[in-house]
């Protein structure tokens, strides 16, 4: 995975009633809001972060 590929990933649930980690780790992702959308950078620990939330968030696109 090289540095300077990037995920782009959407919120698609809400983090009410989930617990406090997920909710760390959207803000971690950079989301706060359903249908937010943002590009972070493709590396292991991104990647650790998604599939953490994979319920709450939704993969656009992978690698440009």
């Amino acid at each position: 995975m090289a540095a300077n590929k990037t995920i782009k990933v959407e919120q698609t649930g809400s983090p009410i009633r989930r617990d406090s980690t997920q909710r760390a780790t959207l803000i971690g992702l950079g989301l706060n809001k359903i249908g937010r959308t943002k590009e972070v950078p493709d590396t292991p620990s991104t990647r650790g972060m998604i599939a953490k939330v994979a319920h709450l968030v939704r993969v656009v696109e992978e690698g440009k």
